[in-house]
């Protein structure tokens, strides 16, 4: 197994994404410069030949001129051996172009030299230029070699002979071809040159991914607190900052998530522990039995409401948590007033009602305001005043709850919407599990709003529970218009409190 890892380590870096992008574009390049180099070679070899035929037709022309000049003479003694010897005499020697002259089978005169290379190579070739009866044109093409020849028959005064004209490209052809193989070495080594470049570049271009990977693997539910620099402003550099972010996220869930496990537990532990210790008890002291059956039916009770509570919590998270319809403003807040006061004895007031149809879930948002209303009794003593309103500022309605009792420190301010978290006076803690206010919350989110909070020791708390208007009431409505109106032009002022920062102009 040990020694199979350096090859299951070769065999994961080529498989990597760099690997196998480096070899598509290695392969890519490759493939253009050589289509390249070989599309260059081949327009390069068509030049030379374009060549070599404009020069073997120029002279064809110029032979077949003289010829029919030496026909039309008058009195002339024409012969084939003079149309030769005029044309050799009237040629003007250019390089890499021969022409043999053959007479009777027999080589006649060429200039300027004689390429014996050619006709030793190729002796054939003598044997096929006398048999010829029209002109014939040919190449001859290898690796090393690139020959052009026309040749063309003639018949004057009886005697028969053959002028071949031969242009040799061979170096040229040569010289390009090797320049071609040269041009393909130095590309070949240069394409290595930046694959090596490109596969270092690439791992450093590639590294983050690579931190993200390890990260991810080194992440777990007890320790989630690495995170991954983030440099730069591509791509990678933004898949790195969403990639932090989800963990801030996670984290955050987890830590929430665990110190939810810790507070249930802690929540039911206390009357699971009470009611386990009473009936046991309970043999011991059976004439207790009706006390002791209340006592634990309380906690049964408080149990449930608890599980009920945490069962709301989990509600606020799904899609069908709300079922919105359109409502009244002012009959929902008189509705919510003459509820809560049947709760305890103190001083109801009601402060004002918007006038504005609204788009909420009623019974969600009658839960969230009883809540804070049972908060503001819990808070407050015989003859304290609580005040409940509603008024609608912009696109936002306003519902409030204020009331004139010891009201709630700074410090517990900041964390009292948060779940099982109550809110202390004289090291003492109030009574309750601590979810009312992180309900409310929820369901104010739940309907795209938000709670808010003032509050003073000692002069009372106000909590406003501030929620978006049905998106389709966009204009402000009269007085006549009561049932569409946004907000009524009159409310009561009464009662002592501190106003929310955001609240209504009007209780402000």
């Amino acid at each position: 197994m040990v020694k199979n890892l350096p090859l299951e380590r070769w065999r994961k870096t080529f498989h990597s994404v760099r690997a196998r992008l480096l070899v598509w574009y290695f392969l890519l390049t490759a493939c253009t410069a050589t289509f390249s180099i070989q599309a260059t070679h081949q327009i390069y070899c068509d030049n030379l030949k374009a060549r070599a035929d404009a020069a073997l037709i120029k002279e064809v022309a110029r032979f077949k001129l003289l010829a029919k000049r030496q026909s039309e003479k008058k009195f002339s003694t024409a012969s084939t051996t003079k149309l030769f010897d005029k044309f050799l005499a009237n040629y003007a020697p250019t390089q890499n172009e021969y022409i043999i002259t053959l007479i009777n089978d027999k080589i006649y005169k060429y200039s300027p030299v004689l390429p014996i290379a050619l006709l030793k190579q190729y002796p054939s070739l003598l044997e096929q230029w006398t048999q010829l009866t029209v002109s014939k044109g040919d190449y001859i093409q290898t690796s090393t070699q690139s020959i052009h020849y026309v040749a063309q028959p003639v018949n004057m005064g009886g005697e028969r002979g053959t002028v071949v004209i031969i242009y040799d490209t061979s170096a040229a052809f040569q010289a390009g071809t090797n320049a071609i193989n040269l041009v393909m070495q130095v590309t070949l080594i240069v394409l290595l040159i930046f694959f090596l470049l490109a596969w270092i570049t690439a791992s450093k271009v590639l590294y983050p991914l690579r931190l993200l990977k390890k990260t991810a693997q080194s992440i777990t539910e007890s320790d989630m607190k690495q995170r991954i620099s983030v440099k730069g402003s591509d791509e990678i550099a933004e898949l790195t900052k969403t990639f932090n972010e989800m963990l801030d996220r996670l984290q955050f869930a987890f830590d929430s998530q665990q110190k939810f496990l810790n507070d249930v537990s802690h929540e039911l532990r206390t009357p699971i522990t009470i009611i386990q210790g009473h009936l046991e008890m309970l043999q011991f002291y059976p004439e207790k039995q009706q006390v002791t059956i209340a006592l634990v039916m309380d906690e049964l009770n408080r149990m449930c409401r608890l599980v009920n509570d945490l069962l709301l919590l989990a509600k606020t998270e799904r899609p069908d948590f709300l079922r919105l319809k359109p409502e009244e403003l002012d009959l929902l807040t008189k509705e919510i007033y003459l509820k809560a006061c049947s709760l305890a004895n103190r001083n109801w007031r009601l402060e004002s009602k918007g006038l504005s149809p609204i788009m909420v879930d009623r019974q969600r948002l009658t839960q969230a305001v009883m809540n804070l209303v049972q908060n503001a009794v819990q808070h407050t003593r015989d003859g304290d005043n609580i005040t409940l309103g509603s008024c609608v500022k912009g696109d936002y309605a306003h519902i409030w709850v204020s009331d004139t009792g010891e009201g709630i420190a700074p410090e517990d301010q900041k964390r009292i919407f948060e779940r099982f978290v109550r809110a202390t006076k004289d090291d003492q803690q109030f009574e309750g599990h601590g979810l009312g206010l992180a309900i409310v919350q929820a369901i104010a989110q739940a309907h795209d709003g938000w709670v808010e909070l003032s509050s003073r020791l000692g002069y009372g708390s106000t909590f406003t529970i501030v929620i978006a208007l049905a998106s389709s009431v966009n204009t402000a409505i009269h007085e006549s218009d009561s049932h569409r109106r946004r907000q009524s032009p009159h409310y009561s002022l009464s009662g002592n409190r501190v106003a929310s920062a955001r609240l209504c102009n009007h209780h402000r």
